[in-house]
């Protein structure tokens, strides 16, 4: 991983081999990155991703391989229990041109990563949602 920062926003490559959420969370750390948006591109060979059902309150995971277009990454950094949290999305292009997408859990990049993280001011916590099951944003102090 490489990335350079240009405002408020760093620009992001990562390269083969690379795990996009362990990359992800590297770079938060290591930079102080408490509240960011994110989105990137790119292509991988491996991921796993989830849809969480709200009534059983868990995710059923879905692991996907082979060569694969990353159509879009986007997602959330916030902070929980005093470290990064991150939750991200991600759609992925099929060799037969099908898409599959959900929440991300881990994605192998194949070529390459082009990820873009818009750093904004302040802090944003994550609380536990009894009902649901998820942790929402707080909005006290993290």
């Amino acid at each position: 991983m490489d990335y350079r920062k240009h405002q408020d926003t760093y620009i992001v490559r990562m390269d083969r081999g690379e795990e996009v959420v362990d990359c992800l969370k590297r770079l938060c750390r290591a930079c102080g990155i408490s509240l960011a948006q994110v989105s990137a591109i790119g292509a991988a060979d491996r991921a796993e991703i989830g849809l969480y059902n709200v009534e059983k309150q868990q995710y059923i995971k879905t692991e996907l391989e082979g060569e694969m277009e990353v159509i879009s990454i986007l997602g959330s950094v916030t902070v929980k229990d005093g470290d990064v949290y991150l939750h991200l999305h991600a759609s992925f292009g099929l060799s037969d041109m099908t898409v599959r997408g959900g929440h991300l859990n881990s994605c192998r990049i194949s070529g390459t990563c082009e990820m873009f993280v818009r750093e904004l001011p302040g802090t944003v916590g994550r609380m536990h949602d009894q009902e649901t099951g998820l942790n929402v944003f707080s909005f006290v102090e993290a």
